[in-house]
Formats: structure tokens, C-alpha cells, sequence
């Protein structure tokens, strides 16, 4: 009966464990999406043509 309640104990150990990785991964997940920038808000890089121009003399 001994190993038994080892057992049970270890496996509620890796239980609370499971649980408390899965909270962190949600508040992870929460976070960047908070942080998250839409695609529309971004700027579109656009190329300098005066370097471009001062590169072709």
C-alpha cells in the first residue's frame, strides 16, 4: 500500500505540474497577443531613390 500512495502522490505532483505549465502558456499566449501589431498598422519600408541616384554617378 506504500507504493501506491508514492505513486498517487507523484502522479499529483506531475498533475499540478501540467497544470501550472498549461496557465503559463495561456498567460504567454495572452501576452503576445496583446503586444501583437496588425499587419495594416505596420509601415512598408520604401526604398531610398537618393541613394540609388548618388550610387549610378
Amino acid at each position: 500500500m506504500g507504493a501506491q500512495g508514492d505513486a498517487t502522490s507523484r502522479s499529483r505532483g506531475e498533475d499540478i505540474e501540467a497544470a501550472e505549465r498549461d496557465a503559463a502558456r495561456r498567460r504567454l499566449l495572452e501576452q503576445a497577443e496583446t503586444e501583437r501589431i496588425p499587419v495594416e498598422e505596420t509601415t512598408r519600408a520604401v526604398p531610398d531613390r537618393r541613394w540609388r541616384r548618388e550610387r549610378r554617378r
